[in-house]
């Protein structure tokens, strides 16, 4: 039962997800904002509200474990399941101009989140910092774009063209799409918190490893859709683009509100695996970036191949090197 409840409220959370963010491109172009714009905030914001209400909410229920996992696992399984699934489904050609300087925030942003997760606690006033430093972000790339026009600009403008291809153009439903979409979203983090609670507690696990596996699976399939339309149509660095942006919002947008509603606390196994192998898996991602300038299938695949090690070793006793060694 408490499987079904997790999976009502993560099917609540991906369908309003996607009435906000639809609705909300679909007023924004109705008032002529740019689609750079659009890209960059409306859309990077709608794709990780799912994530977003999800954290905060764990956390004012009392359950921080499962916003810390979901943000470590939301940004796992973006640059392995969603960036591996999308390069072994249609190899993505990368250009570093139109992506360099946001892969540059993402390595920060992961960096600054890593090193205070390291302290054990998240309090409040880091929350605040994290989500002035998300605005700071916005606005400045918003000012740079606006006055360059360069490739990161063309390419936040591509993004909001994804989803814009399939938008309603009566004003009513564009209104009503963002309403619902929102109900659906409270709707669905309340349910979805309550069951990956319970299956925590009735599997005898942590709620770290619920947040990290099932709830950041879940949340992360806006992203997942996204990546394999883009890449079909051939628009690799829309694909990289939606991950890179996703990660920065999680990183400090949605670990930042989740510690101003509650400090979060960071668990002994978090400190010692996940956060060396976020740091792992960023450089690895980047420097398929960056290196032939082309994510190729075989490379896709053995992303592929990391991420159902990574949720392998959480899901068996002791991980997977006390399967081998035969440890505890």
């Amino acid at each position: 039962m408490n499987i079904l409840i997790t999976l009502t409220g993560i099917c609540l959370l991906l369908a309003g997800g996607e009435g906000l963010v639809r609705g909300a491109v679909g007023i924004a172009r109705r008032m002529g904002i740019s689609p750079f714009i659009v890209g960059l905030t409306i859309v990077g914001f709608g794709t990780s509200a799912p994530e977003l209400v999800v954290s905060v909410d764990a956390a004012l229920a009392g359950s921080p474990g499962i916003a810390v996992g979901n943000v470590i696992g939301s940004n796992m399984a973006n640059m392995m399941l969603i960036i591996g699934t999308a390069a072994v489904f249609c190899p993505l050609a990368v250009h570093p101009d139109a992506l360099r300087r946001d892969s540059v925030v993402m390595v920060g942003a992961t960096v600054l989140f890593v090193v205070v997760a390291f302290s054990g606690t998240m309090a409040r006033l880091v929350g605040a910092v994290l989500v002035g430093a998300l605005i700071l972000y916005l606005a400045l790339s918003l000012w740079w774009d606006s006055r360059q026009a360069g490739p990161a600009a063309a390419l936040h403008g591509d993004e909001a063209e994804e989803v814009a291809v399939v938008l309603p153009q009566r004003l009513w439903i564009l209104i009503t799409a963002i309403f619902v979409g929102l109900g659906a979203l409270i709707a669905g983090s309340g349910l979805a918190v309550t069951g990956a609670t319970a299956l925590a507690r009735d599997a005898g696990i942590s709620e770290e490893i619920i947040g990290i596996t099932l709830i950041a699976v879940g949340t992360s399939l806006p992203e997942l859709v996204t990546a394999l339309v883009a890449a079909k149509r051939g628009h690799a660095d829309v694909c990289i683009g939606n991950v890179i942006g996703s990660n920065i919002f999680n990183l400090l947008g949605v670990a930042g509100a989740a510690a101003i509603a509650a400090p979060l606390s960071f668990e002994l196994d978090i400190i010692r695996y996940d956060l060396s192998a976020l740091l792992a898996v960023t450089g690895i991602f980047i420097a398929f970036m960056m290196t032939g300038r082309r994510i190729e299938r075989w490379e896709g695949a053995g992303l592929l191949l990391l991420y159902a090690a990574y949720v392998t070793h959480h899901l068996l006793p002791g991980g997977i090197i006390a399967v081998f060694t035969g440890g505890p």
